[in-house]
């Protein structure tokens, strides 16, 4: 392969920049381009030891750096890297990138760094998968779960069960090629209770996957409501800066204002809709129109009602739209005398919260009611689990084999059948951890990288 360059640290001014160069000539790209201060050679540099000295072009002297040395195997890609630090100036460090592209080495693809430890062995592909996560993780818990699963976690469990889906097979060709052998009958009650086995093991792989999307990606947030009840007013209050303009004046959002806020482990990732009413305005129209198709789009509905006023026809329209699981309903402006009758929004929605958006008075409750929405206390990130869509739809094939499998010995289908489902299981696992995976995925999962890692 040939030997890739590129800029391992942000796109930013900084103390230093790392430029990273990894390969079989990674060395031999270093030397042409930095020369240590005193009459040590990179080339007799031994691995994980550092040189000060100068980058260059040429005759041209770029900065002052400092030379990292790691040597393959013992490396991060499995081969040799050779790391330049120097000035975190966007000029300078762009100069020493050109130099090392200019003697030898080529600019490194999303995610190159990482593809070749995997490609090297340093790293199976949910490990792999798992780097970026870190990279991502914007608290504690999401920190917590992407380090288990670059610690192996997922991969020992997902290997776990591939072992013993192996077993079952073999047990299964060994039964039925050498009938004339002294080999025990499989007997399908224990293959089923085995299978159940695998199958309660890969469950638990997927048991706190949402919780760890929404730690990952965060929840799509709508503010809804018919105009004037203080949409717009929450908006700003949550964002804690004021995005949505805010009069007394009926229609004032006509279109979609988002804005992402972390709350606690979650970050919702807000819209701010025009009120939900009977309008003739055509624009105001199709903002309302908007308001609606967000309803159904979103994972969380904040239902902002007028505590300082009954029930409107509007309110009553939008009561019929949202009736689901995940919405608060927020009754709003309760620092002034209150005159809404809340026994309807109690029978049709299950989480009500009480607050004043203009005092900022109640939100920490608004905050507990979404925790609970999403069970994320309940969840337990210390256990193994899957980390994005690729590993889980490989676990659910899995499963999906598993069980049609155990259904299979239930109704007493041959066991040639059992294999075939058995196998079908086994392959899901392998493309799961990375030991069977074609390059199409292999390039998709690396193409989510930032270059330079």
């Amino acid at each position: 392969m040939s030997t890739i360059a590129a800029i391992s640290t942000p796109n930013a001014m900084g103390g230093i920049a790392v430029i990273r160069i990894s390969g079989e000539d990674a060395l031999e790209v270093a030397e042409k381009i930095f020369s240590p201060f005193g009459k040590k050679k990179v080339a007799d540099m031994e691995g994980y030891t550092c040189a000060y000295g100068i980058a260059h072009d040429g005759e041209e002297h770029l900065d002052d750096c400092i030379l990292t040395v790691f040597r393959a195997p013992h490396s991060y890609t499995g081969e040799d890297i050779a790391e330049l630090s120097c000035h975190g100036g966007l000029y300078v460090t762009r100069k020493v990138l050109r130099a090392a592209l200019a003697n030898g080495a080529v600019n490194a693809e999303a995610g190159e760094f990482t593809k070749r430890a995997y490609l090297n062995g340093k790293l199976d592909l949910t490990q792999a998968e798992a780097v970026m996560d870190i990279i991502s993780a914007k608290g504690e818990r999401e920190l917590k779960m992407a380090e288990s699963l670059r610690e192996g976690a997922a991969f020992r469990k997902a290997k776990k069960c591939s072992d013993k889906l192996l077993k079952i097979l073999g047990d299964l060709a060994a039964w039925a090629d050498y009938p004339e052998e002294d080999i025990p009958e499989v007997r399908p009650e224990v293959l089923s209770e085995e299978l159940k086995s695998v199958r309660d093991d890969l469950s638990s792989l997927i048991k706190n996957y949402d919780s760890g999307r929404i730690l990952r990606e965060g929840v799509a947030t709508a503010i809804i409501g018919r105009p004037n009840v203080g949409k717009s007013t929450l908006f700003n209050c949550l964002s804690g800066c004021e995005r949505s303009i805010v009069t007394e004046i009926a229609g004032t959002t006509r279109d979609i204002i988002e804005e992402s806020v972390r709350i606690g482990d979650i970050t919702l990732r807000l819209s701010d809709t025009a009120g939900i009413h009977e309008t003739d305005d055509v624009i105001e129209g199709i903002g309302v129109e908007m308001a609606e198709k967000m309803i159904s789009k979103s994972e969380l509905v904040i239902a902002v009602f007028d505590g300082s006023c009954p029930l409107t026809e509007d309110d009553l329209y939008l009561i019929n739209k949202i009736n689901k699981s995940n919405t608060v309903a927020v009754i709003n402006k309760n620092d002034i005398e209150q005159f809404l009758d809340t026994s309807l929004l109690e029978q049709k929605i299950q989480h009500i919260v009480y607050l004043s958006a203009k005092e900022n008075t109640g939100v920490n409750d608004l905050y507990d009611k979404i925790q609970t929405i999403f069970k994320l206390n309940e969840a337990d990130f210390d256990t193994a689990t899957a980390a994005n869509e690729r590993q889980k739809k490989c676990i659910d094939k899995a499963l999906e084999g598993i069980e049609s499998a155990i259904s299979s010995l239930e109704i007493g289908e041959m066991l040639d059948a059992v294999n075939i489902l058995v196998d079908e299981a086994e392959q899901s696992l392998l493309m799961l951890t990375g030991e069977k995976v074609t390059d199409v995925v292999v390039d998709e999962v690396f193409s989510r990288f930032c270059v330079g890692k």
